[in-house]
């Protein structure tokens, strides 16, 4: 108990001051309003795999869709037995941009969706990528690059990795603008990633203050209105290139967030723990199995049997003792303490999780 409270105490009092967040950029920190990208889907097929294809009978909408394209191209399979195993129907998806200008080339992602075993070597033929709107924006098309691999023999396989999703980089071309006239705007919100009154509040105070008089005002904990004609920029586009390189110090939410799977511990400098007394000790149990022979006497009548003999017995060690932790002790401290003292990452989460109980943890606690 002795040892317990001089380490953690010897460790509470090398830490005496606290670490703040530096001043981040705005961009860093906001999105702007109407400034965000679109999602894209799409329908399509993959040909060229070498028999990783589609099980026909499993995926029959693979046919249809093959079928389809071939009669597009004036090929005619109508009665026809077309079975083939180099063709796998996936999906597309793909982010658009904000200011995504046609001819450009995006990313996408390619994802089977029937019972193909690998999409290594395939190609995407072309597929039209659709918005939430229904309209095509964009057309993917390219050579797939799988991360994954997939051996298989009669007798076992072996899969590393996920060979039945990979990407094409730059492989759709932008066909279709979003309709946006952001030269054109007179105001634009900030919307905080994170909000914070505090944070929103200090966003303000810094543009007013670069812009020397006042373009910005908190509208709550997560919008912040900036008037674009008031920063008397050429355009909007050059206003918004000066406020988002404008540095501002954040204000932290106190947090907490632990991981019982792993035993992973995160939490923010700005933690703090009242007065409060902690004890922790383990208990163990043990079984052993000895099975015995018992054979019957000489000349006597029976059959030998194994009789189960079993011993259980629970033990607990002896605890560290009752240590009392100190008023408005950071939390990184108390870990840094539990740390030297060898104490597991999962006794660790229940000791917070019982200091969190007890009122004493000033933070949000999330268990994941």
């Amino acid at each position: 108990m002795k040892q317990f409270i001089i380490a953690l105490t010897l460790i509470i009092a090398s830490f005496t001051q606290n670490a703040f967040a530096g001043p981040i950029r705005i961009k860093d920190l906001v999105e702007f309003d109407g400034v965000r990208g679109n999602d894209l889907i799409g329908y399509g097929l993959v040909v060229g795999l070498n028999g990783t294809g589609d099980g026909i009978r499993n995926a029959p909408f693979t046919e249809e869709i093959m079928s389809n394209l071939l009669e597009r191209l004036g090929v005619n399979i109508t009665g026809e037995q077309f079975r083939p195993k180099n063709v796998a129907a996936v999906f597309v998806t793909a982010a658009l941009p904000p200011f995504a200008r046609a001819g450009s080339q995006i990313d996408v992602t390619v994802s089977a969706i029937g019972d193909a075993k690998s999409l290594l070597g395939g190609t995407l033929i072309m597929t039209p990528l659709n918005a939430a709107d229904g309209q095509i924006y964009a057309v993917g098309q390219g050579t797939i690059i799988a991360g994954g691999a997939s051996v298989e023999g009669d007798g076992a396989s072996v899969v590393q990795g996920v060979p039945t999703a990979g990407v094409i980089p730059a492989g759709a071309r932008v066909e279709r603008e979003i309709d946006f006239d952001f030269a054109s705007l007179k105001t634009l919100r900030l919307a905080l990633r994170t909000p914070d009154f505090t944070t929103a509040g200090r966003i303000e105070t810094a543009l007013n203050k670069a812009f020397g008089r006042p373009v910005a005002l908190m509208l709550d904990a997560g919008t912040v209105q900036l008037d674009i004609t008031e920063t008397r920029a050429a355009s909007p586009a050059h206003a918004l290139g000066r406020v988002e390189n404008i540095e501002v110090e954040p204000q932290r939410k106190a947090r907490v967030v632990v991981d019982q799977r792993s035993g992973t511990i995160v939490m923010g400098e700005d933690v703090r723990i009242s007065r409060v007394a902690v004890s922790q000790g383990n208990l163990t149990l043990r079984i052993s199995e000895t099975p015995e022979v018992v054979q019957p006497n000489p000349f006597a009548t029976g059959e030998t049997v194994v009789v189960p003999r079993t011993t259980a017995g629970l033990e607990e060690e002896e605890g560290t003792g009752l240590a009392e932790i100190q008023g408005g002790t950071s939390l990184s401290e108390v870990i840094q303490g539990l740390n030297a003292l060898g104490v597991s990452p999962r006794d660790m989460i229940d000791i917070l999780k019982s200091i969190k109980a007890a009122g004493a943890l000033h933070a949000e606690f999330v268990v994941r």
